[in-house]
């Protein structure tokens, strides 16, 4: 972990420099990838004035402080924000990944679906099949709005579906067997 502390309008002063070590680095328990942190210390008028600035992987930290009374409590305060903001990345984080390893489980788990648990039909829709080439059912998806087309394809002599897919392109599904 790298950690700058800058000074604006303040005397550098070691016993702040380490105040704001040690308070930074009680965060690594709650994230352990930190890549740089940067606090600011300053001096405005009266006010007393601690930002922290903390990059992770792939996420960034910032909180600002102002206090009257003196820097150290501006230092405590600000750490207590960004302690926060680290636990809720934490958390994100963990709970993230529980989601990904359950889910990996219940793709190779083969549970018996019960009548209850079945899928209900919502629709049901007829079509008239019509034999034509591929060419000719391209342009007849681009007429219609529907996102399939259903037709009997004049080189094989069968049923063929051709569906628009997702990214925008046009997909064509081919019966393998006889």
């Amino acid at each position: 972990m790298e950690l700058n502390v800058t000074f604006r309008h303040l005397e550098p002063n070691d016993a702040l420099r380490d105040y704001a070590r040690e308070k930074i680095s009680r965060i690594e328990k709650f994230v352990s990838n930190i890549n740089e942190v940067h606090a600011i210390l300053s001096l405005e008028k009266r006010s007393h004035i601690a930002e922290v600035i903390v990059n992770v992987n792939r996420a960034q930290f910032a909180a600002k402080e102002v206090n009257e009374d003196n820097m150290y409590t501006a230092i405590d305060l600000v750490m207590d924000k960004i302690e926060r903001q680290a636990k809720k990345y934490k958390d994100k984080i963990t709970s993230h990944k529980e989601q990904h390893r359950r889910a990996r489980h219940n793709i190779f788990s083969a549970e018996i679906m019960e009548p209850s648990q079945a899928p209900n039909m919502v629709k049901t829709e007829s079509v008239f099949i019509k034999k034509m080439v591929v060419d000719d059912a391209i342009s007849e998806i681009g007429v219609q709005d529907d996102d399939f087309f259903v037709f009997i394809n004049e080189d094989t002599e069968k049923v063929n579906v051709l569906y628009r897919r997702r990214d925008g392109d046009l997909g064509l599904i081919e019966p393998e067997n006889t």
